[in-house]
């Protein structure tokens, strides 16, 4: 079973590592990054190994069965 969650960002842009550690996803910056270069991690579908991949409104990240729809904070 999928979890959905709705991430809010207050930025433009944020860094993909930053968004795994706030949703607490992993428990430190450098799990996330670790996470990510080991290609766990999918932004709109595609293996992301790029820790500091910016991450912006309307993108879509995928961790095992968590996906991240991420919006611009109102």
């Amino acid at each position: 079973m999928t979890e959905k969650r709705t991430v809010y960002i207050t930025r433009a842009t944020v860094e993909l590592y930053k968004v795994l550690k706030f949703e607490n996803l992993a428990s430190s910056g450098g799990e996330a990054k670790h996470m990510i270069a080991d290609g766990l991690v999918r932004v709109n579908g595609q293996i992301e190994t790029r820790k500091r991949k910016q991450i912006f409104p309307g993108d879509v990240i995928e961790f095992y069965d968590i996906t991240l729809d991420v919006c611009m904070e109102k």
